[in-house]
Parts: structure tokens; C-alpha cells; sequence
């Protein structure tokens, strides 16, 4: 996460994959970058590695944690992004942002693909850890239908009332330990299967979170992603 509030970079592609460069750079799933905005508290503009863009789910949770340090709000609030408003709050060590209920979901027998911010492809399986994630995914994203736009493949197994999920991220181009938009979906994908519950916990292999919902006329509404956003460190780079 970069203070871009007083910078005027072009943030290229090619820039962007140096900076997420794990040898040369800085080395990360993603950049995020925090803008000053005059309608919200801040914006927060993602880049994926590859220096594509989309909407980050736990980048945003972490933006929020970012920007309290940098005294743009006091713990609860609103901030703008690559789809949209979004609003937030913090409690105690617990970051909550809304995320997008999708409008679309489409079916494929278990199957389910639907837009939380970014495109999923959830998959249901016996057993996440031992699934062959990686050729699964690459055989989804990259196949005629996905290619151009790419998704991100997520494999989940339902556990009583927990959801056990690993998640190949497009724009990275592998496993990452935590996608927030794809534990969102994956939490829409038990609620259509579960219409008595308003809230999920996903277990992923970055850590738990937990998405709640309430049902409307139309459909689910009103959902939140939360979870934790630790620091892990802090450094200087030379833009």
C-alpha cells in the first residue's frame, strides 16, 4: 500500500509489475494505492501484479487500517473504488467493509459464476487441501470462455456452518492465501443453499473471516466482509 495522496505518477503496467516484483521489487499479490477523494474519505485504487485492475476485497479491509494511521477517519466511514462506493467501519481488531451483492448468478450444476466486485468461478469439492487447485484452475481461466477477461477459480467445501475455501486469483496468476471478493462469493454460494442463515465463516488459508447478509425481495443484500488487517512491516521505495 502506497500514500499516493500528494504523488502525480503514471502507474503503467509495466511500473506496477515491478514495484509487485518479488526480486526487483517489492514483491507482492497486489498494489494498492490510497487516493485522496473529495465525496469519501479516500479512494483506493488496486492493481492485480500483473498491472491489470479490479476491485480487492481484504486490499480495501487493509486500505481502511491504512488510512485510520494516516487520520483520514475515525474508525467508520465510506471510500471509493474501482466498482463503486463502499462503506466501512472498524471494531476493535476487526475491519468490516460492504462488498456488492451480485445482480447475476449463474448456475452450472454445483458450479456457480458470479461478480462480487471482481468475477468468480466457484467450484465445490471433497477436500480444498488436497485438491489439485492449480491445473483446475488454469483449465478454467484459460479456457476459450475466460481467457480474454480472466476469473478467479475458487474450490470450496461446505463443514456445518463454515466454508473451507483456497482461491486462484487471475491478474497474479496463482494461488493466493486470501481473496476477499472470492470468500464473498463463496459465502453467497452456502447462503443459496443455506436460505435460513444471514452469515457465514470462511476458513481460507490465510486466516478466517466471516461474511454476513440479509435477505431482500430480490435477493441478498446488505453484505459485509470482515475480518482482521494486521501491519506487517512499513519501508521507503523510491518512486
Amino acid at each position: 500500500m502506497i500514500d499516493g495522496r500528494n504523488t502525480h505518477l503514471d502507474w503503467t503496467k509495466s511500473y506496477v509489475q515491478q514495484i509487485c516484483d518479488r526480486h526487483f521489487g517489492v514483491g507482492s499479490d497486489g498494489l494498492l494505492v490510497l487516493r485522496a477523494s473529495e465525496e469519501f474519505d479516500f479512494y483506493a485504487e488496486f492493481f492485480n501484479p500483473d498491472g491489470s485492475q479490479s476491485f480487492c476485497g481484504n486490499g480495501s479491509r487493509c486500505a481502511v487500517a491504512f488510512a485510520r494511521v494516516l487520520g483520514l477517519h475515525q474508525g467508520e466511514g465510506s471510500f471509493s473504488a474501482f466498482d463503486g462506493q463502499h462503506a466501512f467501519k472498524t471494531m476493535d481488531e476487526s475491519i468490516a467493509i460492504s462488498m456488492k451483492a451480485p445482480k447475476q448468478i449463474e448456475r452450472r450444476g454445483e458450479d456457480a459464476i458470479m461478480n462480487t466486485g471482481s468475477p468468480h468461478f466457484i467450484h465445490p469439492v471433497p477436500n480444498v487441501e488436497s485438491f489439485d487447485l492449480i491445473s483446475y484452475a488454469q483449465g478454467v481461466r484459460y479456457s476459450e470462455e475466460f481467457a480474454e477477461v480472466g476469473i478467479n477459480v475458487n474450490v470450496v467445501h461446505w463443514e456445518q456452518d463454515q466454508v473451507h475455501m483456497r482461491t486462484y486469483e487471475r491478474g497474479v496468476e496463482n494461488e493466493t492465501l486470501s481473496c476477499g471478493t472470492g470468500v464473498t462469493a463463496a459465502a453467497i454460494h452456502f447462503a443459496l443453499a443455506h436460505p435460513e442463515t444471514h452469515e457465514v465463516q470462511i476458513r481460507t488459508r490465510g486466516g478466517n473471516l466471516r461474511v454476513t447478509w440479509q435477505r431482500g425481495a430480490e435477493g441478498l443484500e446488505d453484505v459485509w466482509l470482515l475480518g482482521p488487517a494486521v501491519a506487517v512491516f512499513k519501508g521507503t521505495i523510491e518512486l
